[in-house]
């Protein structure tokens, strides 16, 4: 894992990621860490059950039956050469996960409406598959349209923030996660987040843990960009979800005498934290 130095205080233009409202940061080390390079045998599994979603617009079919996909890497969108993953291609606009045969869950911001559901699809297994790989072929079947919102919720007063998708088909080739049916987490527990910071391929970050309680969500030192709303938040040793990351701090700052931004680094208990809704939220998830 890299530590990053840089800590500086000027927000990245939201347009580069447009409508991602999980703005966030780094706290104390970078965790994030490709699927290919993580040495934990759970989270590589908890990964395959985790999704990117990815405007139709963006996806090409060879023949074949693999998918590739369109889009600018960090640096060509303004993000400084020497950033991790500088040179990976940005494609995801948000991410999601698998909570049933064909149920998925993400952020309520992410997809609100059925135009939403039928221009975007969400895409299992968009990693890279080589250390110096820099963009994205996955199997077609790996792509699912939507079907519907079978319910979702954004509201401005609670916070709360979550939608439960229903897939074109059923998802048989991975694991349906395990998520917490009832009580909360608590402040201390340790946690990884699995999804696509600003629109990356799939990154897995550990080493950080919940700092407090709240009536709709709660607030942890998560290090999660742009691209990361609606990824699943584990609990670090059990693998059972407790939240879907929502909300944050700022992601990239203005590189002093520079024409390119660097990520927005805390101290591990700086910043305002990031805000992850429980889980326990969606009812429907709850038999």
């Amino acid at each position: 894992m890299k530590k990053i130095t840089a800590l500086l205080t000027l927000a990245l233009s939201m347009a580069v990621f447009a409508g991602n409202k999980g703005i966030d940061v780094i706290y104390g080390e970078d965790n994030r860490v490709d699927v290919i390079e993580s040495t934990d045998s759970m989270y590589v599994e908890l990964a395959r059950s985790t999704a990117a979603l990815v405007r139709n617009t963006r996806i090409s079919t060879r023949s074949n039956g693999t998918v590739k996909f369109s889009g600018k890497s960090l640096k060509a969108r303004g993000i400084c050469s020497e950033e991790r993953f500088s040179d990976q291609t940005t494609t995801a606009h948000c991410s999601g996960f698998l909570v049933g045969e064909n149920l998925l869950v993400t952020a309520g911001h992410c997809i609100k409406t059925a135009s939403d559901c039928a221009n975007n699809s969400w895409v299992f297994d968009y990693k890279i598959a080589g250390k110096h790989d820099t963009a994205v072929t996955v199997s077609e079947k790996n792509i699912y349209k939507c079907k519907k919102i079978i319910n979702r919720e954004l509201s401005g007063i609670s916070k709360d923030d979550w939608a439960l998708i229903e897939l074109e088909r059923k998802v048989k080739d991975r694991r349906i996660l395990k998520t917490r049916k009832k009580g909360k987490v608590r402040v201390g527990d340790e946690l990884v987040v699995i999804g696509h910071p600003s629109g990356l391929p799939t990154k897995i970050a550990d080493g950080s843990t919940v700092r407090s309680l709240k009536k709709k969500y709660f607030v942890a030192d998560l290090d999660t960009y742009g691209g990361n709303s609606g990824s699943a938040v584990f609990n670090a040793s059990t693998g059972v979800v407790e939240g879907i990351l929502v909300r944050g701090e700022k992601d990239y700052v203005n590189a002093p005498g520079r024409n390119c931004k660097v990520s927005n680094v805390l101290s591990q208990s700086g910043g305002r934290g990031e805000d992850v809704t429980y889980i326990t939220n969606i009812k429907e998830l709850l038999n």
